[in-house]
């Protein structure tokens, strides 16, 4: 069984994931932690928790994703995992920084790439990649069928969608990856995003004003 960990960084808000086992071995998804007080808090949980970070996942790689990635990877000597079409966006995101006046250093490393139905083992859980692109170009979610849960990213939010209006974006590309990847799953697939509150599949069928 995984246990999810939420954490809301920065100021703009981002969702910070930690997926943990009852034996300790977990998985950092996006960390967008940007002042000093955010990654302590990050580290003490995990330290508290006596977690082994075995994985550092991106859903994609716009700055409020990034922010902490460096320091992840240095913390916990690992290298990321992201869609081979999202480094792109990864080299970007420090003149997006600057444009927000929110400078930070960029993670420069090596990269492991995930591909649409790729899957990790966390543990004896399953993870599945599912390509989902829209909102950015090499978008992933990150989805265990075991307990109906979805890490969304800036896919799908409650009663909203991704914005597309940054580079890479498209709106069409983003409804179709809705409709085509995440409502096939089941209804009560549990949905977390990468802001705001958590959702469920079959609610944003019935609700979302964006997909109606």
């Amino acid at each position: 069984m995984l246990h999810i960990a939420k954490f809301t960084f920065s100021p703009i808000q981002e969702n910070t994931y930690v997926l943990y086992t009852p034996d300790g071995l977990a998985a950092i998804i996006d960390p967008g932690c940007y002042f000093d007080h955010e990654k302590t808090a990050l580290a003490n949980f995990i330290a508290e928790k006596t977690l082994n970070v075995q994985f550092l996942l991106q859903t994609h790689c716009h700055l409020d994703h990034v922010f902490g990635l460096q320091w992840a990877a240095e913390t916990y000597q690992l290298q990321p995992h992201m869609h081979p079409i999202e480094e792109q966006v990864l080299q970007f995101a420090p003149i997006s920084g600057q444009r927000w006046n929110l400078p930070f250093t960029n993670y420069s490393g090596p990269i492991h790439y995930l591909n649409d139905n790729d899957t990790l083992q966390l543990g004896n859980n399953t993870l599945q990649a599912i390509f989902a692109p829209g909102h950015s170009p090499g978008h992933l979610c990150y989805y265990c069928a075991e307990q109906d849960f979805i890490i969304a990213g800036d896919v799908l939010f409650e009663r909203s969608i991704g914005r597309t209006d940054l580079p890479g974006g498209d709106h069409d590309t983003l409804l179709n990856s809705i409709r085509n990847r995440l409502f096939t799953l089941p209804e009560n697939t549990v949905v977390h995003p990468g802001h705001g509150d958590a959702t469920k599949i079959g609610l944003e069928k019935r609700n979302n004003p964006f997909l109606q």
